[in-house]
């Protein structure tokens, strides 16, 4: 016999033992209240066509969908071990969290991590170590090139690009609250310039997308006008070009209708309440060498702020185009920002974060390369974005080229994320990536904002001590001999033998440039 038939026999018996019993004890018809759903139930399950599972077990096939619902919690919680958990593991996790709260962020009994696995990485000590220099004296990274009336002054770990719309009003406000207590930058994300963003007088980097959000025009192409009403704005200090991220490059941001309430309409110049959609692509230009027109264009309309690009790579060659065109006009951007296909803020298809997209370390070697190569990477700083959490993290990806450090998950945990992998239903129970009012509402953003800027300060503190224990004064100093990695049982190289320098110019000849 099979479940549904034994459901409805002992539907049937239970109905009718109930109603014999009623005969000497009628409070037994109080039954009725649990039994009869549980029938009703049973019933819909049998003659619905969408879930086979309920149908051939009715009632109990709903504890599959009932477990399936909270496995994401119980492994979370339950099952996982520190070093385990994806995209961060729980030992990170709770290194954002204790330096957010400025808690113990050491660990006891020795380090968790398997240094005898292939991947491990570690930096070079020195027997000979200085003293770390307190934040607040530490130098920043000033971005701009000779064609750049208004340098910016950056520090070495930054708030990568979110959109409002992405993250909830609450969730901008504590972020930029927050830079603005701790001195450090904000990028806006593609979703334009909302007042959360500009209110707290934090430093922004304003990210200009395909959509052109904030500055377009009702046909949906870049408006000079508005970018540079946005542009010119004392609280915005420089302006991203985005090309693609790394959640997913190549395929275009995304909104979901639930997200697009009025007021993110309003700011991005587009209609409530519809899936948005950003292009995969410009429209403004079309190939290296109208891209680097617009560069000079969106950096005249600004006032000669800092302008530059963020990209994944993808196809090494268009980006060797692109410094080929930087020689051929003499436009040259103030920076660019590499982003690793290991991002992952933005909601995108699988098949795009599992498989498009080259990882960071990679993708922010060839770019620093080939600017070398090319004699350019003396008037551009590189922003590296990627899975950043640590002072450790900020150190590798400094010694392989970059100049800057931006985090977004991390920023996210300081301000409250638990990593329920919900952000893109709307659902966010922290209220941090949702626009339900309800849920928002149990973020605060006065101590958030403490949170960030704790993050921050204690990171890059611990990067200063990094330096300091390996005999450094400044983050140039770090090369790339100076970072360890196991690439097997017996075997360990350094980051300068997987990752070989280039001489300065070493591409530079009558074929590589563009007439």
């Amino acid at each position: 016999m099979k479940v549904r038939e034994k459901f409805l026999l002992i539907s049937l018996l239970t109905v009718i033992v109930i109603a014999v019993f009623t005969q000497f004890w009628t409070p037994i018809l109080w039954s009725f209240v649990v039994i009869l759903p549980l029938i009703l139930l049973g019933i819909y399950d049998i003659t619905q066509k969408k879930h086979t599972i309920l149908r051939n077990f009715p009632v109990l096939g709903h504890f599959r969908y009932i477990l399936e619902s909270v496995r994401p919690e119980i492994m979370q919680y339950f099952v996982e071990t520190d070093t385990q958990g994806r995209p961060f593991n729980r030992i990170f996790r709770s290194l954002v969290y204790s330096r957010s709260k400025k808690e113990i962020s050491t660990a006891p009994f020795g380090t968790q991590m398997n240094v005898y696995r292939s991947g491990y990485e570690w930096m070079d000590h020195s027997m000979y170590a200085g003293h770390s220099k307190k934040t607040g004296e530490f130098p920043r990274v000033l971005i701009g090139n000779k064609d750049c009336k208004q340098p910016y002054s950056m520090s070495l770990l930054n708030i990568s690009a979110m959109s409002f719309g992405s993250l909830s009003e609450n969730a901008v406000l504590a972020m930029n609250k927050g830079a603005k207590m701790g001195n450090f930058a904000h990028n806006t994300g593609e979703g334009g310039l909302s007042p959360h963003h500009l209110n707290p007088e934090g430093d922004l980097v304003w990210q200009i997308g395909t959509g052109y959000f904030g500055c377009r025009d009702k046909d949906g192409n870049f408006s000079d006008e508005g970018f540079k009403e946005g542009a010119q704005k004392h609280q915005v200090k420089m302006i991203e070009i985005k090309l693609s991220q790394g959640a997913k490059p190549g395929h275009g941001g995304i909104l979901p209708a639930k997200k697009n309430t009025p007021e993110i309409a309003k700011i991005r110049h587009i209609e409530p309440y519809n899936d948005v959609h950003s292009p995969p692509t410009h429209s403004s230009f079309s190939n290296p060498t109208e891209f680097m027109h617009f560069i000079k264009k969106c950096k005249d309309l600004s006032g000669g702020k800092p302008v530059g690009f963020k990209l994944c790579v993808g196809k090494k060659q268009e980006f060797i185009d692109l410094c080929k065109a930087m020689i051929s006009t003499g436009i040259i951007p103030d920076f660019i920002a590499v982003d690793g296909g290991e991002g992952g803020t933005g909601a995108a298809p699988v098949e795009f974060s599992n498989s498009i997209g080259m990882p960071l370390r990679d993708g922010l070697v060839f770019v620093h390369d080939t600017l070398v190569g090319y004699n350019l990477k003396k008037d551009i700083k590189i922003i590296a974005a990627g899975k950043i959490v640590s002072g450790f993290h900020m150190a590798r990806v400094i010694a392989l080229g970059a100049d800057v450090c931006n985090s977004a998950r991390a920023m996210m945990l300081s301000v409250g994320c638990i990593q329920a992998l919900l952000c893109n239903t709307n659902t966010c129970p922290v209220g941090i990536a949702t626009q339900n009012k309800s849920l928002m509402r149990g973020l605060n953003v006065s101590d958030k904002a403490e949170r960030v800027k704790n993050y921050q300060h204690e990171t890059v503190q611990s990067f200063i001590e990094l330096l300091a224990a390996a005999g450094l004064e400044n983050p140039e100093d770090i090369e790339r001999e100076h970072i360890n990695k196991r690439v097997g049982i017996n075997k360990v190289m350094r980051f300068s033998d997987l990752y070989p320098k280039v001489e300065v110019g070493c591409l530079l000849n009558k074929e590589t440039v563009l007439e």
